[in-house]
């Protein structure tokens, strides 16, 4: 199967599972978009990605994707090469300005310890479109404790100095150090993307091994627990652990305990949604994810369930929608 019929199959599946998403105007506000076109930007860990990510995801496919919803999203720096950071964030920034599209904001991408860190910053800060940076900090290039670096929390530092957002996305083993940074910066927010990037598999066996480098759900939760507590500003993007799962073998209970710590931990006025579409197609379309999390959310209150799907990213991320 290629990629467009995978795309179409797995829309077509995840659109008669969710249903029960009836209302088309109940507004969802996705905080984690991602897209690429490899004819225009650099990814150098696409080529050791799993085959169904090594393809270019335009718009036009994340609007098949999250076909059926009313869908406004943010975009999310996709960790091109450096050398591509600006050519990454002047192509969203005209995207968002051209305004035909879902795409309303963005998270762009740098390199919060490079030298000239702050003058790049200065050509994206207050033009309503970029709302913060993200660095990813899980790859294998990236050795445990980077973060507390002098050099990078200057540049942490340096965003909030400027009215913008760090994004942490963090292994699960490191979440303490996200909680150590977010202290060192306390003019800057944080958002923390993917749950701490907790692993569903790690609660249930039967799904497989979860949750690598010796990092156990207690001290996953543990982990959570202090990054919630390190300010009350401080948002979880409730997103990215549906990649953790297999396609075809999990539930949505599989992902509730991730979910559900997330939710009570942070509280009902600081988590928002977010996509994380294309890499959800690891363990799940779009739509499936986005039926899991409404299943698991059920039982919440309305006001709580409108917090989590949109109003508080509206107010977080200064939207105008």
């Amino acid at each position: 199967m290629n990629r467009r019929q995978f795309l179409q199959t797995s829309a077509g599946a995840a659109l008669t599972s969710c249903a029960s998403l009836s209302d088309p105007d109940a507004l969802i506000i996705d905080t984690h978009q991602h897209l690429w076109d490899r004819r225009k930007l650099n990814l150098p860990w696409l080529g050791g990605a799993p085959e169904v990510l090594r393809h270019d995801f335009l718009t036009a496919d994340y609007q098949q994707a999250f076909a059926g919803l009313n869908v406004k999203a943010i975009y999310m720096e996709v960790d091109v090469a450096p050398s591509d950071h600006i050519k990454e964030a002047d192509g969203i920034v005209a995207q968002c300005r051209a305004g035909n599209t879902p795409t309303i904001a963005a998270t762009i991408g740098g390199r919060p310890s490079s030298s000239d860190f702050e003058t790049y910053v200065k050509r994206y800060v207050g033009n309503g479109i970029v709302k913060g940076l993200r660095q990813v900090l899980h790859g294998d290039s990236t050795p445990a404790g980077y973060c507390l670096s002098s050099d990078f929390i200057r540049g942490v530092r340096t965003l909030g100095k400027h009215g913008l957002n760090f994004e942490l996305t963090m292994r699960p083993t490191e979440l303490r150090d996200a909680a150590k940074l977010i202290k060192e910066c306390p003019d800057t927010r944080f958002v923390l993307d993917h749950c701490g990037n907790g692993d569903p598999k790690a609660f249930n066996p039967k799904l497989g091994p979860g949750l690598k480098r010796s990092c156990t759900p207690d001290e996953w939760k543990r982990g959570i627990d202090a990054v919630a507590a390190s300010r009350a500003d401080v948002m979880c993007k409730i997103s990215g652990i549906v990649a953790f799962v297999p396609p075809g073998k999990w539930h949505a209970e599989d992902l509730a305990p991730v979910v559900n710590h997330c939710l009570d931990t942070f509280g009902p006025d600081r988590v928002f949604f977010g996509g994380d579409w294309p890499v959800c197609l690891l363990g799940s379309p779009a739509r499936g994810w986005v039926d899991a999390l409404k299943q698991i959310i059920s039982s919440r209150p309305t006001s709580e369930q409108r917090k989590l799907w949109s109003s508080n990213a509206i107010r977080f991320y200064g939207l105008k929608v």
